[in-house]
């Protein structure tokens, strides 16, 4: 018997090492290889610029009674190119993202197939099922080949149930293998020859979110939370998951299954500035997006509605006269929108009843007059008990919603989603998801969802550090719309720190705040703190109420994974800049090249830089004012948890 067994399992290793190649993709660029193999297993590695980067990476789909990729039979392999110009309806990057890849169908035995792409950054691969009727997904392989020596930049819940808004860790592949602990996506792998590999997912609909796992013999695998089959109370903003399936997903036979993304680079910048997401989650459903503006958003949450001084004559808190405070602040400075968070409603039960002390149609009337819009904040359960509201919501004249708490990313949470987002559309409601997992190709299909939570934000007070901020322009911001509601007027460095409501701070410069507000990507961007501060930082404030939320162009002018990132973004005939850097050095000091300017013209630079104190008063700044043109060179320094933010006009 025990040769038996020897003979099998040198079949299944020869059956690797004799794996035949199925099809080789090169990027248009050609830096950028994948190569597929098939034997007992489906296989396929990644190169870039000819040297290995992930090999041996094994993929499957099981379904009730069979393994799609075990002992696969190709049919037929069919290749093209693909080259193309998107216009995402909420350009967060680019007014034109350009699509060009090397594509290749692998048609399988069992009508089942795999399409693999590569591109310039990157590589992505999806199931394709052509059966009737529905099937059951009893789990989804993604196994992957990764050195022990691969430092691992994760997210880690403690399960399934998650907000996603854990700090990153930073972890040797070798010693986190073993654990079996989660991570979200997006993740991010540094190799030892400093090639950095973003791994995320894109359209993703009727389907879980993926997490990955350790795995003892190859480094990483994936898990998905299952499919919930019954529920119990757990208080006005959850529910407990009381009966699981032994499947995770339960859909259509005949279906695209989401992507599977991995952006490739040994150039930090290039993680970025991609828009993988972009190019794989396809165009929006909707004929009609006139009615969809994305803005800026004052906010009273994180400020604890407390405005004071002179001007305000009223008892500020959560009632009528401190929102029509806001308002009146929102307009003066050209904010889109206020959003009301909790306690606008009688009851988080209830969204038909407002606060009295709220006066919540009245603020509607008011916000109208100030050309000033309202957004209302929800939990995911009264949503979900209620459908209709978004059709009551559009008759009061409610411009968006805040949804709350969902906390779960399982198939049934996920077409939540959806309906909300389509819900949403049909009455020209804008959304926000909070309590959410990472953006991953909703907000592309419906782009009335303008903004996701899913990040370690600013509302976490000093757990909010620009150590872990450092990684969002490379991770979470790199897959989408990002909400970490910046703004903060009181700046700190992190060993003085004491701040909270009403006098809520931040840790890092105000330079640094400043700079958010271009580096980080958002349709709907939170101003969080208090109008009285704003009011009382008048050059601040006109900096960051001008600065857009969408762009038409972004480069990349300096990047270091967790270390730095400065960006120069352009709208229209302006250009913005913003910098930030982590609590590593005392000052860090760079060279801006101003070649990303047209030739022939001229530009005043307002810029706003540390101050000679603020890597201990985090409150100081200088501001100045240059003339700029393309050739030219600047040099900035950023001192510690620091920035720099300029507009070039």
């Amino acid at each position: 018997m025990k040769y038996i067994w020897l003979f099998v399992l040198i079949c299944c290793v020869g059956g690797n090492l004799a794996a035949k190649e199925i099809v080789s993709l090169l990027s248009p660029n050609g830096k950028i290889e994948v190569k597929v193999r098939a034997s007992d297993k489906i296989y396929y590695d990644i190169f870039l610029e000819g040297n290995p980067v992930l090999e041996n990476n094994v993929l499957s789909l099981t379904l009730r009674g069979e393994t799609l990729g075990l002992n696969p039979v190709v049919r037929k392999v069919q290749k093209t190119q693909i080259n193309e110009e998107l216009h995402p309806v909420v350009p967060l990057k680019y007014a034109t993202v350009a699509n060009r890849c090397a594509e290749a169908f692998i048609q399988m035995k069992g009508n089942w197939g795999i399409r693999f792409r590569a591109y310039d950054d990157g590589v992505a691969y999806r199931f394709v099922l052509q059966r009737k009727g529905e099937v059951e997904i009893l789990t989804e392989e993604m196994n992957l080949n990764v050195p022990d020596d691969c430092l691992l930049h994760l997210q880690q819940p403690g399960g399934f149930k998650t907000s996603y808004e854990e700090a990153y860790t930073h972890v040797a592949c070798r010693d986190w293998k073993t654990e079996k602990r989660l991570a979200t996506l997006p993740a991010l792998f540094e190799t030892a020859d400093s090639v950095h590999i973003l791994i995320s997912e894109a359209d993703l609909h009727d389907y879980p979110c993926l997490f990955l796992t350790g795995d003892k013999e190859r480094g990483i695998t994936s898990a998905f939370p299952k499919v919930p089959l019954e529920f119990g109370e757990d208080g006005d903003r959850s529910l407990k998951i009381l009966q699981e399936a032994d499947y995770i997903a339960c859909t259509s036979g005949k279906r695209d299954f989401p992507w599977r993304y991995f952006v490739v680079t040994a150039d930090d910048k290039v993680i970025v500035e991609n828009t993988m997401n972009c190019r794989l989650s396809g165009q929006s459903k909707l004929e009609d997006v006139s009615w969809i503006h994305p803005g800026q958003v004052s906010w009273e949450w994180w400020n604890g509605a407390s405005p004071y001084g002179d001007d305000v004559n009223f008892v500020s808190g959560f009632n009528l006269n401190t929102y029509k405070y806001y308002i009146d602040f929102a307009a003066k400075h050209g904010i889109p929108y206020i959003l009301l968070d909790e306690g606008w409603a009688a009851s988080t039960y209830d969204p038909y009843t407002p606060n009295p002390e709220v006066d919540v149609h009245e603020l509607i009337r008011y916000g109208k007059e100030k050309n000033v819009g309202i957004v209302l904040w929800l939990t995911w359960l009264c949503v979900d008990r209620h459908p209709e509201l978004f059709a009551k919501f559009h008759e009061w004249g409610v411009k968006g919603v805040k949804i709350d708490f969902m906390d779960r990313s399982d198939q049934w949470m996920v077409n939540f989603y959806e309906r909300v987002a389509r819900a949403a559309a049909e009455n020209h409601i804008l959304v926000d998801f909070h309590g959410s997992f990472k953006p991953a190709g909703l907000e592309y299909k419906y782009p009335n969802v303008l903004s996701y939570e899913g990040v370690r934000g600013m509302e976490q007070m000093q757990g909010c550090t620009p150590d872990n901020s450092l990684y969002f322009p490379f991770m979470r911001n790199a897959v989408g719309a990002m909400d970490y509601t910046p703004g903060a007027m009181i700046s700190m460095q992190p060993e003085v720190y004491s701040g909270c409501r009403p006098n809520s701070s931040s840790i890092g410069t105000r330079a640094y705040q400043l700079a958010l507000y271009v580096v980080f990507e958002s349709g709907l961007q939170m101003l969080a703190d208090n109008p009285t501060l704003y009011y009382r930082n008048e050059d601040c404030t006109r900096f960051i109420t001008g600065v857009p939320v969408t762009w038409d162009e972004t480069k990349v002018l300096a990047a270091e994974v967790g270390k730095y990132v400065i960006v120069a973004k352009r709208k229209a005939g302006k250009w913005y800049i913003g910098g930030i850097t982590n609590n590593e050095e005392k000052e860090r000091s760079f060279s801006l090249n101003f070649d990303f300017l047209p030739e022939g013209k001229q530009y005043k630079m307002t810029l706003f830089e540390d101050g000679i104190n603020a890597g201990h008063q985090a409150m100081d700044y200088r501001k100045k004012e240059i003339t700029v043109k393309r050739g030219d060179k600047l040099s900035v320094k950023m001192v510690r948890n620091g920035g720099m933010a300029a507009v070039l006009e």
